[in-house]
């Protein structure tokens, strides 16, 4: 049985405003999470990463940047952005239902490629919100290798979520210790999304062992069987 809960319901800010440019419908002063990927496809551990932190960060809300494409990634083996849409909104499910979990094609949108031009589009077109950068503990790991990954620090907070095979790496990691003492106790990280960056959190959660490179790999290994059974 997956752990994750609808959990509570995100506070009320009065009226939506209608769609943005964007697709996206924030308001100064809420407490945003912002949670990147191929999702090439998404799935529960996407979501135990978005349910942990929208809980212990208290977040209003959590979108999903689907990625047109990873630059630092093969793009034949990427499935077409609407079925990586599809399968983030259904992994979102999972993790809460109504408006605190929102899917976004933000970076088709806009024409950006790389996260930290993300990251700067998104904070000028909605000042004042409390933008948190999320991910898992496997890229953090690798987090030194991004471009412009030194301003990404210092622009938004940023919550590292623990995952399988990589709380240990994490923690020794490069971006880890050149940011060493910008690192916020998990005890504090309710606190994370108001504090000015640069601020990074770890935060251990029951681990989920899903990954997107293993349903790949076990749909590849699915396809010769599933033709000589048609």
């Amino acid at each position: 049985m997956p752990f994750f809960h609808a959990g509570p319901a995100p506070r009320a800010f009065g009226p939506r405003p209608g769609a943005l440019r964007d697709g996206l419908a924030l308001q100064p002063g809420m407490k945003v999470g912002l949670f990147g990927g191929s999702f090439n496809p998404a799935h529960d551990g996407h979501a135990h990463v978005a349910e942990t932190a929208l809980r212990r960060l208290d977040l209003d809300r959590v979108v999903w940047l689907v990625s047109p494409r990873n630059p630092l990634k093969d793009a034949r083996d990427s499935a077409p952005l609407a079925e990586r849409m599809a399968s983030a909104r259904a992994a979102a499910d999972l993790a809460a239902h109504g408006p605190a979990m929102v899917v976004s094609d933000f970076e088709g949108r806009t024409g950006t490629q790389w996260t930290v031009d993300t990251l700067r589009a998104l904070t000028a077109r909605h000042p004042g919100v409390r933008f948190v950068w999320l991910m898992g503990s496997d890229n953090l790991a690798g987090f030194h290798r991004w471009r412009g990954w030194t301003d990404i620090m210092r622009l938004m907070p940023v919550a590292v979520i623990a995952r399988p095979g990589s709380e240990l790496d994490s923690r020794t990691a490069p971006a880890a210790a050149r940011f060493a003492a910008a690192r916020v106790p998990a005890s504090r990280a309710r606190r994370l999304p108001l504090l000015e960056a640069p601020a990074w959190s770890l935060l251990n959660a029951p681990l989920n062992h899903r990954s997107s490179t293993a349903l790949r790999a076990a749909a590849r290994a699915a396809g010769p069987r599933d033709r000589r059974n048609g």
